[in-house]
């Protein structure tokens, strides 16, 4: 039963556990426990930003909250590792990190090599490269040893768009075995021709033979580096939090990041043919939230829908129009429902230790 205490709100949200579609009771998490406003342009000063080596040497960012104190006198709820999107970087997610580090939570974020603060695999550098999605699975794997042995369980990962791929590979592949994994509209599917996947592939793996594979497969703007018109449209309702980008890759030049490679696209449909693959999702034995709008115009909402079908212990919050591809950084009235779900999955299914 749904408690509103003074400061509290609550919201009804339809999701779907296994095949059965529900109204959930959700508890509206826009307020930090402390109640202190997060400055979404700022490095938290007990937040700490370092390096860490891939198995190869190869240098990536990461960056730790060590895990704030519940009024209880707790510890840590446990461990969250967050992974961003394509082209992405965590300084964007800023508000999230901070809000599951002041709900208890340790929390860690890191680049995917080859973006961000972590180098580039390509010919320049905007466009986002990468020989082959395995490497990505590999750093993931590497890293997830040495964190999970350094941070108190439950241990938890949350990823968005690619990032969401590359952690359902991981799971698919058992590189990793998290308590539960949560997705923010993973790019399962990639939005273009309604072709089949089989002539998708083909045509960019044609692509990639014929020219350079690490050449731009789409235009990014007339002026090298600028956001490309409409750009926001793509992603979120939200004026302020999108400019939060914007002001970000101005004060940190190497975070900028245009389009992808046509190795990258032909690698992105060799990993997903891998993942549509029979029994492959039937396969993995972890609670996954998938979080999902039917607006998305970059990934395919029905490829997430049908992950949660297959998914044996999944559950699809559902969106629409309120909301673009960005879920974690829409409009706060969207946004809040988001975290507030992922919340009560969390509680429900990695509970704190004792």
């Amino acid at each position: 039963m749904c408690r509103t205490g003074e400061l509290q709100k609550h919201a009804y949200q339809r999701v779907t556990i296994g095949k059965i579609a529900t109204e959930v009771c959700i508890t509206d998490t826009h307020h930090s426990a402390s109640g202190a406003k997060i400055d979404r342009r700022a490095i938290p000063a007990h937040a700490v930003e370092s390096i860490w080596q891939a198995e190869d040497g190869h240098e990536l960012r990461r960056i730790d909250w060590p895990g704030a104190r519940e009024p209880d006198g707790e510890g840590a709820r446990g461990s969250i590792l967050f992974l961003p999107g394509r082209g992405d970087f965590y300084e964007k997610y800023i508000e999230s990190l901070e809000e599951w580090h002041r709900a208890g939570w340790k929390v860690t974020a890191a680049d995917w090599r080859g973006q961000a603060g972590s180098g580039r695999l390509g010919g320049d550098r905007l466009t986002g490269h990468v020989d082959d999605f395995s490497v990505w699975i590999e750093d993931l794997a590497h890293f997830w040893l040495a964190w999970k042995a350094d941070t108190p369980g439950p241990h938890v990962l949350i990823a968005h768009s690619m990032g969401g791929h590359v952690v359902a590979r991981a799971l698919v592949d058992g590189r990793v075995d998290p308590d539960a994994v949560v997705l923010s509209a993973p790019m399962l599917g990639m939005a273009g021709p309604p072709l089949p996947l089989s002539l998708l592939h083909s045509a960019a793996r044609l692509m990639a033979r014929i020219g350079s594979p690490k050449r731009p497969a789409w235009k990014w703007s007339e002026k090298p580096g600028e956001m490309p018109a409409r750009r926001r449209d793509l992603l979120t309702h939200d004026d302020d939090r999108y400019e939060d980008e914007l002001w970000w890759r101005e004060k940190r030049p190497y975070l900028q990041m245009g389009p992808g490679s046509w190795g990258w696209v032909e690698r992105a449909y060799a990993s997903t043919r891998e993942l549509e693959a029979p029994g492959a999702m039937e396969k993995v034995d972890v609670p996954v939230l998938i979080a999902s709008t039917s607006s998305d115009k970059l990934i395919r909402h029905d490829a997430a829908v049908r992950a949660a079908e297959r998914f044996p212990k999944s559950e699809l919050a559902e969106y629409g129009e309120e909301a673009h591809h960005e879920i974690l950084r829409e409009v706060t009235g969207v946004r809040s429902k988001v975290m507030a779900a992922i919340a009560d999955f969390l509680d429900r299914v990695a509970p704190r230790r004792t």
